[in-house]
């Protein structure tokens, strides 16, 4: 099943791509109808939305670049992933790997399109330690590869995983506003967190699916979840403490769990409310060209 019409307006008609669109959606996820599903998997998807799906949806919202996010759900199975982004250069990715992972290994995956490592930590019942042996090795290999690693966790368990990784100096990025607390989205420490973080010099933050947080069982228990209102009262406190220099923007394409309820249209619409200002969301396409396509 191909469900990349289901990004399409909601009458069905074919988006018309913005003038401003942004050059670069920096989160987004590919896989097969058939893919290998973790142990740990949060739901299953019973669709497809392959690396044409996505480009295809991207031309017809104007947006250039891509960057493809490891699948939670798959684990360590970045196969189909790694094959797409060696066919097309409009693409990079992050995966998930095992932190006894080699060297010779991420580098293959440095030249088959990959930009960094995601640690897909949210809805973990305990973390692993990473000041251990195996992941400071792992996140050394990393710095001397000119990655990052990408974060994925619930706002309350942020800050020491920030501090573990500002220890080794590797660049970060926070996935989806640092997933901070619903019920106070602005005095949460997550915030906090990630605005000292940032001020360390090596951290940037990602405005992408703001649908997501009122938390990680909301797709499920609240039929119509949409965070997109504390999304946008977090994203004018980092216009104000972070500046666009240190700011992204993705999709979360094709919007697992939320399927039918989010288009990319919509997406877009959400970037354009975050950040009113054209200049502004210039500067953040021009800070994901950097980061991910230098």
């Amino acid at each position: 099943m191909n469900i990349a019409a289901p990004l399409a307006d909601a009458d069905g008609t074919a988006a018309r791509a913005p003038a401003d669109a942004p050059i670069v959606d920096c989160h987004a996820h590919i896989f097969l109808d058939d893919m290998p599903v973790s142990s740990r998997a949060w739901t299953q998807t019973h669709y497809a939305f392959t690396a044409a799906d996505f480009l295809a949806t991207l031309d017809q919202h104007g947006v250039h670049f891509g960057v493809i996010s490891g699948l939670s759900i798959a684990g360590y199975y970045n196969d189909y992933m790694l094959s797409e982004l060696r066919q097309h250069p409009r693409l990079r990715g992050t995966a998930i790997v095992a932190p006894n992972t080699d060297r010779y290994i991420l580098e293959q995956m440095r030249t088959d399109g990959v930009v960094g490592i995601r640690l897909q930590l949210a809805r973990a019942t305990s973390l692993p330690d990473f000041r251990d042996d195996e992941y400071r090795l792992l996140f050394r290999r990393v710095r001397d590869l000119g990655w990052h690693v990408h974060v994925a966790i619930e706002g309350e368990a942020l800050r020491p995983v920030l501090d573990a990784l500002n220890e080794t100096g590797v660049d970060i990025v926070v996935d989806h506003f640092g997933h901070p607390d619903p019920a106070d989205p602005l005095g949460c420490d997550s915030i906090a967190a990630m605005l000292e973080s940032v001020d360390r010099g090596r951290t940037w933050i990602k405005m992408s699916a703001g649908f997501r947080l009122l938390g990680p069982s909301a797709w499920q228990t609240v039929p119509d979840a949409d965070g997109s209102a504390i999304a946008a009262l977090v994203a004018r406190r980092l216009i104000e403490k972070v500046g666009p220099d240190r700011l992204l923007w993705g999709s979360d394409a094709p919007f697992v769990g939320y399927e039918g309820r989010v288009t990319y249209a919509r997406a877009l619409e959400c970037f354009r409310e975050w950040v009113p200002d054209a200049a502004m969301r210039a500067e953040m396409s021009r800070t994901a060209l950097r980061l991910y396509f230098a």
